[in-house]
C-alpha cells in the first residue's frame, strides 16, 4: 500500500531549500529551523491553522522563505553540535507556536531507541492522519544515508509491501523513496528519532 500527502511547491521546488540562505549559520544549520517552516506551511495549506506561516499562501516564494527562515532562526537556532535532540525541537517550535497564539499543535517524541516497528506503525499511522513527520539523524553507518547525517527533514508517505516499508524523505527542495528499516538502524548508540503531530 502507497500513502503519500499532498505537499506544496515553492517555484517549483518540493518544499523549501536550505541552499537558498544567504546566512552562513542557515546554510550550513538551519535544518530543524527549516524543517519547522515547511510544517508551518504544511500545517496552515492542508490542517487550517491559522498564520503560522505569516505570508502569501497561494502563490508561495523563494524571497518569502527565505524571510520565514530568518523568523523561525531564533526559535530553533543552529548551534556548535546542532540541534542534535528531540526535546530541542520541541521546545523551539513550541515557544514559536505558543508566540504565534496557536494552542492546537501538539507534539510528541519518538526515540531513535524504540524498535524499527514501532517507528514504521508511527509513520504509517502519521500519514494516515494527514501529518508529516520531522525526522532527526544523527550519525549513520551507512554511507547510503551521508545526506542526512547530522540532519532534520520531513517524512511525507509511506509504500508497503509484505514486511518492506519505504518512506518518502524531503530535503533541500526534493524528496527521495528510503527504506525505514535501513533509516533506522543507525549503527550508532546516540539516535535521533521522530516528532508526531497531531491536534486538539
Amino acid at each position: 500500500m502507497q500513502r503519500e500527502l499532498d505537499y506544496f511547491t515553492i517555484e517549483h521546488s518540493y518544499g523549501g531549500n536550505q541552499d537558498w540562505f544567504w546566512d552562513p549559520m542557515m546554510k550550513i544549520g538551519g535544518c530543524a529551523a527549516l524543517t519547522a517552516c515547511d510544517s508551518c506551511i504544511y500545517l496552515d495549506c492542508y490542517k487550517g491553522t491559522k498564520n503560522l506561516y505569516p505570508f502569501e499562501k497561494t502563490a508561495l516564494t523563494k524571497k518569502d522563505y527565505q524571510r520565514f527562515g530568518m523568523k523561525m532562526k531564533p526559535y530553533l537556532k543552529p548551534r556548535k553540535n546542532g540541534v542534535d535532540a528531540l526535546d530541542i525541537y520541541i521546545e523551539g517550535f513550541g515557544k514559536y507556536l505558543a508566540d504565534q497564539g496557536c494552542d492546537s499543535v501538539r507534539m510528541t517524541p519518538l526515540s531513535g531507541t524504540e524498535k524499527a516497528s514501532k517507528a514504521k506503525e508511527a509513520l504509517m499511522g502519521q500519514i494516515d492522519k494527514g501529518f508529516p513527520l520531522p525526522c532527526l539523524v544523527l550519525k549513520h553507518k551507512n554511507p547510503m544515508f551521508k545526506d542526512y547525517v547530522w540532519h532534520w527533514f520531513l517524512l511525507t508517505g509511506y509504500d508497503t509491501a509484505g514486511d518492506s516499508c519505504m518512506t518518502k524523505a524531503v530535503t533541500y527542495g526534493e524528496w527521495q523513496w528510503l527504506d525505514m528499516d535501513e533509516l533506522w538502524d543507525t549503527g550508532f548508540e546516540k539516535k535521533g528519532g521522530l516528532i508526531l503531530y497531531d491536534m486538539r
